[in-house]
C-alpha cells in the first residue's frame, strides 16, 4: 500500500511538472545566472574565481532551492489534495517524504548533475570536483527536507514567499557552511571528511525527523 501510494504520487507530480516545463527550469536557470554574475564580477582572474568557487556554487544551489520552496505544498493546498493526503490509508509523513524526494529529483538533482559544467565555469580545479559532488549529494537532500518543514509551516498563509525565506535561511546556513567548507578545506590541502560526515549525520537525522515535523505542521495548518 505504501509503495503503491508513493508511485501514484510520484507519477502525478511528474505529469504536472511536464505540463509546466518552463517553471521547472527556473531553479536551474537561476543558479546559472547567479554563477554567471559571479564570473562577470570577478573578471578573468581564474585564481580569484577558483578561490570563491565553493562558496559561489553552494550559494547558487541554496538560492535556487529557496526559489522553488514555496511551491512544495502550495498547489496541493489550493486544489484540496492535502485534505486527501490526510484521508489516505498511509502515513502522512510517508507522502511528505515522497513529495520531497520528487521535488529534490526535479529541482536539485539536475544542478548536481550539471555541477562539472558549473565548476568549470568557476575555474574550480578538477581535483576538487569529487568533494564538491559529494557535498552537494549530501547537502541538497538535507536542504530539501529542512525546506519541507518550513513550507509545511507556512502552507496555510497567503503570499508567504518572504516569510519562507526568512524561516529557511537560519536552517540552511549550517548546511552551507559545512558544504562549502568541505570543498574549501580540500582546496587548501586539508581533510574534508569532517564536513562531509556532519552533512551525512544531518541528512540521516532529517530523513527521520523532517517528514514527521512537516506532517504535523500540515495537520495544524489544515485543522
Amino acid at each position: 500500500m505504501m509503495w503503491s501510494a508513493a508511485r501514484a504520487l510520484a507519477v502525478r507530480d511528474l505529469r504536472l511538472l511536464w505540463r509546466r516545463r518552463g517553471d521547472a527550469l527556473q531553479p536551474a536557470l537561476f543558479a546559472l545566472l547567479v554563477l554567471v554574475l559571479f564570473a562577470l564580477a570577478l573578471g578573468s582572474d581564474r585564481e580569484m574565481l577558483a578561490r570563491v568557487a565553493p562558496a559561489a556554487l553552494w550559494v547558487s544551489v541554496l538560492l535556487s532551492g529557496l526559489l522553488a520552496l514555496d511551491t512544495l505544498f502550495r498547489g496541493d493546498a489550493e486544489d484540496g489534495s492535502l485534505e486527501q493526503w490526510l484521508l489516505a490509508p498511509v502515513p502522512l509523513a510517508w507522502l511528505v517524504l515522497v513529495r520531497v524526494a520528487t521535488h529534490w529529483a526535479t529541482t536539485a538533482l539536475p544542478l548536481v548533475l550539471a555541477m562539472p559544467l558549473l565548476a568549470e565555469l568557476m575555474a574550480l580545479p578538477r581535483g576538487h570536483w569529487g568533494v564538491l559532488f559529494a557535498s552537494l549529494a549530501l547537502g541538497t537532500p538535507l536542504l530539501a527536507l529542512l525546506g519541507a518543514v518550513v513550507a509545511a509551516l507556512t502552507v496555510g498563509m497567503r503570499r508567504s514567499g518572504i516569510l519562507v525565506a526568512l524561516l529557511a535561511l537560519p536552517l540552511y546556513v549550517p548546511v552551507l557552511v559545512f558544504g562549502a567548507g568541505a570543498v574549501t578545506a580540500a582546496a587548501r590541502g586539508f581533510d574534508p571528511v569532517g564536513g562531509l560526515l556532519l552533512l551525512a549525520a544531518g541528512l540521516v537525522a532529517a530523513l527521520v525527523l523532517a517528514p514527521l515535523a512537516a506532517a504535523a505542521a500540515i495537520r495544524i495548518a489544515l485543522s
